[in-house]
């Protein structure tokens, strides 16, 4: 006769035998998140329409020709390469609804757009074709750049699809030199636009997003939507905006615009790569600009000093280098409740972290999996108290101690309360200094 055996779910068998629990360790940790995922809506004349879509920043550098439609130097990609300078995910939409595919006698292209217009179709014998059973090549090219090449095809049904266009289900392949893509539109940028952008971006986590949009009915919807996302659904991200002076933490507003054009705000993908980009542990301060942008830095020192008290981000000039004058953001009004701590973009930064990791973490690990009984909160106190040892290690936060931490019951037996007290560490920016001669 068998012993017994198997799992248990209480100390309660009768027969002796070994009874074993196989159990996974909980995927979820109280490891540090990373940061340099942004977003950003912005106009372009090749891509999807109407919905987000995810580039990588190494996939931008290898394959920006087939997701954005131009080789990686290309002028018409220089909002994308200044925001991937800092960045390393961007979650993009392509502004403009209504766009018209360009197309011909054999195909029509993928995306909406003008940059279908710089597409042709090539099609010439295939050195097997016979009178009897004809064969072509096709090839497929985006302006004088072959990106496609099908040998050997004896009707259109045989071509398969390519990252540049679908080809028609009807008619008859011919020898042609060169038959273009013509009749493509972008579609007119509307100020819904914006608002199906926002509807879209509530389910994509992100640390920054951007809008280049100056117009102030935009840029209030913006600041608004940031504040709704950390105010009442508690997603913790910071919205980069040209000149909207907000008075909230989560809203940067950007000053300079550039020398051909002192309104222009193409500096808002940089800064927003920036702001997403830019370590828990670090400060954007005395960032040297790195893009390829002229920047407007013709401010006098009253200026600047006004533009820190009026909560703009700025860049001015270090001799030759353009340099960010202080990494703030637009909050300026403190009380006793928010110090000027929280126009700190690093302070914002770490609270921000601890924010949005904890609340992965009693997600994945806590929530309606483990009791709340002294040793579940204990379990979670724990958990807290590894994550802030982490921020103190990297010198994000100071002066922390597991004593800063309480977890206790709630009013209910479902609830948990928690109380965290932080020191932010904040890079150094002024120097005062006495030197005594004797």
């Amino acid at each position: 006769m068998a012993l017994g055996g198997g799992t248990f779910l209480v100390q309660n068998k009768v027969l002796p035998g070994a009874y074993i629990n196989f159990i996974s360790v909980a995927q979820a940790s109280a490891t540090l998140s990373d940061r340099g995922i942004v977003t950003i809506p912005l106009a372009m004349n090749w891509g999807p329409e109407g919905k987000i879509f995810t580039v990588e920043q190494a996939d931008f550098i290898k394959n920006s020709q087939k997701i954005f439609g131009y080789a990686y130097t290309a002028d018409e990609l220089k909002p994308m390469r200044e925001i991937f300078l800092h960045a390393k995910t961007v979650h993009f939409f392509r502004l403009g609804s209504s766009g018209v595919k360009a197309s011909n006698t054999y195909a029509t292209a993928k995306y909406p757009g003008t940059r279908g217009n710089d597409l042709r179709v090539v099609i010439t014998a295939n050195e097997n074709s016979t009178e009897q059973k004809p064969l072509f090549d096709v090839e497929t090219f985006l302006g004088t750049v072959q990106v496609d090449l099908q040998e050997g095809v004896a009707a259109i049904t045989g071509l398969k699809a390519n990252d540049y266009l679908d080809w028609k289900s009807s008619g008859t392949l011919s020898l042609t030199a060169s038959l273009p893509l013509t009749g493509g539109t972008n579609g007119t940028v509307a100020d819904s636009d914006y608002q199906t952008y926002l509807d879209q971006a509530e389910a994509y986590t992100f640390n920054a997003m951007g809008c280049t949009e100056s117009k102030a009915t935009i840029t209030a919807l913006f600041a608004a939507f940031a504040k709704r996302m950390r105010d009442d659904v508690g997603k913790k991200f910071q919205v980069v905006l040209f000149r909207k002076l907000a008075d909230y933490e989560g809203v940067v507003s950007v000053k300079n615009g550039l020398t051909s054009d002192k309104t222009s705000t193409a500096l808002i993908p940089w800064v927003t790569g920036v702001i997403g980009g830019t370590a828990v542990n670090k400060s954007a301060t005395n960032m040297t600009y790195d893009g390829e942008y002229d920047v407007d830095t013709d401010f006098t020192q009253t200026q600047l000093e006004n533009g820190i008290k009026e909560g703009s981000f700025m860049f001015h000039r270090v001799d030759e280098a353009v340099c960010v004058l202080t990494d703030i953001n637009s909050f300026i009004s403190i009380t006793d409740e928010k110090s000027s701590d929280f126009s700190s973009n690093q302070t914002i930064r770490v609270l921000d972290q601890i924010a949005n990791d904890i609340a992965v973490l009693f997600g994945k690990k806590y929530l309606g999996k483990v009791p709340n009984d002294a040793a579940g909160r204990i379990s979670l106190w724990n958990d807290i108290v590894k994550h802030h040892t982490e921020l103190q290690d990297i010198r994000a936060i100071e002066n922390f101690s597991g004593e800063n931490v309480t977890v206790e019951k709630g009013d209910t037996k479902k609830s948990v309360v928690v109380t965290d007290y932080v020191t932010p560490v904040n890079a150094m920016e002024q120097l005062y200094m006495t030197v005594y001669v004797q």
